[in-house]
């Protein structure tokens, strides 16, 4: 069962196979090869970016064996007797390598005196020893540790490496998927590779054939159906406010996601806007979708209300935070959309 966990199946072996964290494999690499290793390395980023995979590619890279690394998640280990112990642990030779590496993940929720424990060791650290802390909200480890670290900030993977993705997956996979379900699995991973492997791991237990459909992602994730995202769009640009909320009605009915159904607006909306305003690269743009909502989207870039786009953008980013706490899942979108097309 492991072995169909996608995202250990398919984690980054090697620094070769990392993907959308080229800055931080060139810096790595060249340290590496320069034999200019810091002490102490401070990965920070969002979830499922690749911190802890990387970590575990430096050992490897570093020539650490499995006897000499140390793993610690401070979200469940993060007292200062855990500390100490690898602190302590920390002033002995390696086993059978030349560098001990310690991994600690989500540094950020250690105690107060696991910190300090942490900081006596990063201050004076044994020349055998590197560690590579791991956290989602760099704004909570003190300033302290973090003067003391190498610091690498994470980015999210764009759309288009998540994309990448999913194909070559499902490929290895056995699958033949078509890309505008490449597209709607890659948005659904919400910026993060180990999520998007998660919903592509859920497509595939639930497929009853080999390929997968746009109607397979829609049913399975309950997903907005891409009809329903053209709609409001095209209300948008005709200004139907009528037209948008019987749409959002029947959306709400069937109990999907308000912010991924946002998202997909506005994902399609900034699609339509860059053909409109950056032509050269429409053929980048429409290389990435299907054909039919390759022709949606021409022909709205055409619209004479398409200009009005910037403003209708920002509305619906503002409505896409404030759904994540309304009583009424909708009615941030409702109210956005009742703005954008001046009805007051």
């Amino acid at each position: 069962m492991s072995e169909f966990v996608l995202y250990r199946k398919y984690r980054p072996k090697s620094f070769k196979e990392v993907l959308g964290q080229e800055h931080i494999i060139k810096t790595l690499s060249g340290a590496i090869a320069n034999d200019r290793l810091s002490h102490a390395y401070l990965f920070a980023g969002p979830r499922g970016t690749g911190k802890t995979s990387i970590a575990r590619i430096l050992a490897v890279e570093l020539g650490t064996s499995a006897n000499d690394l140390y793993e610690l998640d401070a979200a469940s280990n993060g007292g200062v007797d855990e500390i100490r112990e690898i602190c302590d642990g920390a002033r002995t030779l390696p086993f059978e390598s030349k560098k001990k590496v310690y991994i600690v993940d989500e540094v950020h929720m250690l105690s107060k005196g696991a910190f300090n424990a942490l900081l006596k060791t990063l201050e004076e650290p044994p020349a055998h020893v590197v560690f590579i802390l791991a956290t989602t909200e760099l704004h909570k480890v003190i300033d302290t540790i973090i003067s003391r670290c190498q610091v690498f900030n994470f980015k999210k993977p764009s759309h288009a490496i998540l994309r990448e993705m999913v194909a070559k997956v499902a490929k290895k996979e056995g699958f033949q998927i078509d890309e505008d379900v490449v597209d709607l699995i890659a948005l659904l991973g919400d910026g993060s590779f180990r999520d998007t492997h998660g919903t592509l791991q859920k497509i595939i237990s639930a497929s009853s054939s080999n390929k997968i459909t746009l109607k397979d992602v829609e049913d399975i994730t309950g997903a907005p159906r891409i009809e329903a995202v053209q709609g409001v769009i095209k209300s948008i640009l005709d200004k139907n406010i009528s037209g948008a909320m019987i749409i959002l009605r029947k959306v709400a009915k069937n109990n999907i996601d308000n912010r991924v159904f946002i998202k997909m607006i506005i994902h399609t909306l900034r699609s339509i806007l860059l053909l409109k305003f950056a032509p050269e690269i429409k053929e980048d743009i429409l290389s990435e979708v299907s054909a039919n909502e390759a022709k949606f989207l021409v022909e709205c870039g055409n619209h004479k209300n398409v200009v009005g786009l910037p403003q209708v953008l920002r509305e619906l980013l503002t409505a896409y935070e404030e759904t994540r706490w309304s009583y009424i899942g909708e009615l941030p979108l409702e109210l956005a959309l009742i703005k954008i097309l001046g009805q007051n």
